[in-house]
């Protein structure tokens, strides 16, 4: 079962609602295509996909707020706001210390699971806004919500697929959350941490060929060439066997064709979170054919586990620069020889 939310939450990852692009006001800062926002004296205003919400500068900074999904606790732990959050869904998927025992203690209560919200409890909290992904099939318990004058607002983060818009959702929560110094500084120094390690990247003569992912079912869900995985491989210096597909989401594909694809990666990343590569072979026994599971070099995401949590879906989603960071050690070790890797982990 944690393997199967572990695929479904990488899956999330690879896709996209990029097809429709927004003209975005020059008076507009943009976080991404998806999401912009502006201020002026009385308020401050957010795009996030198809919602527009205008609050007012009265009623900012939100001193008591809910988490729907566990993917935005690494914005608040980035910008140490984890005492705003009253409440939290599926709480088993934090990995921050910090929130577990906030958690543990009572300060932060569970608010059940994406299967079943605690309604109840939502709104005895009575909240100043609420943060989560938009789900359709949830619309008629946002509207009882709303009904009680709480604000629910959508962030789907986990839609974007370059690495530094996600982290730049850091100036959202900077402004309802009253950290605005704070979100700026650390979101510029994320980007400037990343563009240093991608020209650090560069130094390399080595351009690796590298596999991702892994089969579920009958398919193997391999990131589009556009994805947020392709894009750091690219800017680790890696050749990626799917880059010259154009999809920003993961495209399935048979067994067959990756194989061939696969012929000459000597690396194979994101590969679940296996403790042992031999438990591959379980899932499917025709991977002991690949060239790269013979005699490449196999990486999970589970550097950072506990539990049913993984960080690399948390902190990771902020601190695009240590993802990369990551990969480069992988594929270029001696650049980086002072560090020991983060989120990804050898699958021996």
């Amino acid at each position: 079962m944690k393997r199967f939310f572990l695929i479904i939450f990488i899956l999330f990852l690879c896709s996209s609602c990029h097809d429709k692009k927004q003209t975005v006001d020059e008076n507009w800062r943009n976080v991404s295509q998806n999401v912009q926002f502006q201020k002026d004296e009385q308020v401050f205003k957010l795009k996030s996909g198809r919602f527009t919400y205008e609050i007012p500068l009265s009623e900012l900074p939100f001193k008591k707020v809910l988490l729907l999904n566990a993917s935005l606790v690494g914005y608040f732990t980035e910008l140490q706001l984890e005492h705003k959050i009253a409440g939290i869904s599926s709480p088993e998927y934090v990995y921050s210390p910090k929130m577990k025992q906030l958690i543990a203690k009572g300060h932060i209560q569970n608010l059940g699971n994406e299967q079943k919200y605690d309604v109840e409890k939502i709104l005895a909290l009575n909240p100043e806004a609420i943060f989560t992904n938009y789900v359709a099939s949830f619309e008629n318990t946002y509207n009882l919500i709303r009904q009680k004058g709480i604000k629910i607002i959508f962030l789907d983060e986990y839609m974007e697929q370059n690495p530094l818009e996600k982290s730049a959702y850091l100036l959202i929560f900077g402004e309802l959350l009253g950290a605005q110094e704070m979100a700026e500084n650390r979101y510029q120094q994320i980007v400037d941490n990343y563009h240093a390690l991608a020209s650090l990247a560069k130094k390399s003569h080595q351009s690796p060929t590298v596999l991702a992912n892994e089969m579920y079912g009958n398919q193997w869900f391999l990131p589009g060439g556009k994805t947020s995985l392709a894009m750091y491989l690219k800017d680790a210096n890696a050749h990626y066997i799917n880059a010259g597909n154009p999809a920003e989401k993961a495209v399935p594909m048979s067994f067959e064709e990756v194989f061939s694809k696969s012929q000459e990666a000597t690396f194979w990343v994101n590969v679940g979170n296996h403790k042992y590569k031999k438990e591959l072979l379980q899932i499917n026994p025709n991977y002991a054919e690949m060239n790269v599971y013979k005699n490449g070099k196999l990486y999970t995401v589970s550097g950072r586990e506990a539990g049913s949590s993984n960080d690399y879906f948390e902190s990771g989603v902020v601190r695009a620069d240590l993802v990369l960071k990551d990969y480069i050690k992988i594929f270029h070790p001696q650049l980086l020889p002072g560090y020991n890797l983060t989120y990804l982990k050898p699958l021996n």
